[in-house]
């Protein structure tokens, strides 16, 4: 008899995040995969995630429209309640035996909640983790409403059993996202193509000469502050004087400030040598990550995939604060000299050796074959 394990996608960094899992449980012969795609993963303003995975041959099996707009902290408590509202029904349909879910963000949180009361077993991933924002109050929560983790890291895994799981249900199997990476490396050398630039908008870049890859997203403890400190960013790189690709901030509260920043600099005519991207394939993400100089701003990935690549990274404020990097990362405040300065060195001290920090590339089978094979009671067991 197949199980099925429904996948709740939200955005483009949960289908980065479960990409190569959802294709080993796809192609195993024990399993069904189910997903479910909601959120900003929906939305056009967000480069319509939806498209990205249809392309890579998954069906959605429901959408589920949860995003309320404005990008506010109580606009993202409501999307929180409205994908509570929508997800059981979804449920009720797919019947899932296990739903896996993703991370850290508002959308696995209605995700984890819905599964719970349904009395559905829930599987986690990248869970254990520590980093700043409200993003680690929620990852830590889901642990404690999941029944399978699968953390990414050794420190991972030994939180995640402090926190009172039984060793038993803690695989620590890497990070799906560095999947990815492994395969396109050993693949075609990660060469970017610069037919990327048929989308997206701005001056269109040669890939061949040093170039700045630019990620930043909104602080959601710092709510309010997000124009100010992409400005800085932006500034920073500007200083450097390298071309740059930026891409577009996730649907975090404060994204509408980080996204009124990048306008500005445009319509002040300041985008010279900078292309704009609402949203990017993950192997087009991965083999600019592979090509650039040095990735600038707070992104999870310069930390994780980062230091599988070896990648230069300057990770700016307090987004990813606590979170176990290598030495491929140097951190910066929200401060135009101090940014440009760190990027700077980092671009002087070139690229840095693989760090499997975050796992060595098999992390996707692992899931899969720990979903088929695994007893997973609804009832909750913890130790004291």
């Amino acid at each position: 008899m197949t199980r099925k394990i429904c996948v709740v996608i939200g955005s483009r960094a949960n289908y980065s995040s479960i990409k190569s899992a959802m294709r080993a449980i796809a192609a195993h012969p024990r399993l069904e995969l189910q997903v479910v795609v909601g959120a900003s993963a929906l939305l056009d303003r967000y480069g319509q995630v939806v498209n990205l995975i249809e392309s890579d041959g998954f069906k959605p099996a429901a959408r589920v429209h949860m995003l309320i707009e404005g990008e506010t902290p109580a606009t993202m408590a409501k999307s929180t309640g409205l994908g509570l509202l929508e997800l059981p029904g979804v449920f009720e349909v797919l019947k899932p035996d296990v739903v896996l879910t993703v991370g850290d963000r508002f959308e696995t949180m209605a995700t984890a909640l819905a599964a719970a009361y349904m009395n559905i077993p829930i599987a986690h991933t990248m869970g254990g983790e520590v980093s700043g924002t409200i993003d680690e109050s929620i990852r830590h929560a889901v642990t404690k409403f999941a029944h399978v983790h699968f953390p990414a890291s050794p420190g991972a895994r030994e939180r995640i059993i402090r926190l009172g799981e039984r060793p038993d249900d803690v695989h620590l199997v890497g990070c799906p996202r560095i999947d990815l990476v492994a395969e396109l490396l050993a693949g075609d050398g990660a060469a970017p193509d610069g037919k990327i630039f048929d989308m997206g908008v701005g001056d269109r870049l040669d890939l061949a000469q040093p170039f700045l890859l630019v990620s930043q997203h909104p602080v959601t403890t710092e709510y309010g502050a997000g124009e100010a400190q992409i400005m800085a960013t932006l500034q920073a790189v500007h200083d450097v004087g390298l071309p740059a690709v930026v891409l577009w901030p996730n649907a975090d509260a404060g994204s509408e400030d980080i996204a009124r920043g990048i306008r500005k600099w445009r319509e002040r005519g300041l985008a010279r040598r900078m292309h704009f991207f609402k949203n990017l394939a993950v192997d087009a993400y991965v083999r600019l990550m592979a090509r650039t100089a040095c990735l600038v701003g707070n992104s999870s990935s310069g930390i994780r995939e980062g230091a599988y690549i070896g990648t230069p990274v300057v990770n700016i404020g307090t987004r990813q604060i606590g979170r176990e990097r290598g030495e491929n990362v140097v951190d910066a405040p929200h401060e135009r000299v101090a940014v440009a300065d760190a990027v700077r060195a980092q671009i002087a001290r070139g690229r840095r050796p693989a760090d499997p920090i975050y796992g060595d590339g098999k992390a996707g089978q692992r899931i899969a074959d720990i979903l088929a094979e695994k007893s997973v009671p609804v009832q909750k067991r913890i130790t004291y």
